[in-house]
């Protein structure tokens, strides 16, 4: 358990920077971005995907044995 808090707060602290340094965080070109008016849609579809990659691999390589 104390490993993966260790990796998640890492995982944290290294989007913190990324986005402090101006990287587009959750703006990527897959994802839905629907302005109509006064109504504005928003779903991270390429965002999402990313994210569950990259934790599937990094929670995989933690597990391992």
């Amino acid at each position: 358990m104390g490993r993966i808090l260790i990796a998640v707060g890492l995982v944290l602290v290294a989007v913190g920077l990324l986005v402090s340094l101006g990287l587009p965080i959750g703006r990527l070109p897959g994802d839905i971005a629907i302005r109509r008016g006064n109504i504005s849609f928003y779903f991270p579809l390429a965002t999402s995907v990313l994210a569950s990659v990259v934790l599937t691999l990094l929670f995989m390589f933690l597990t391992r044995r």
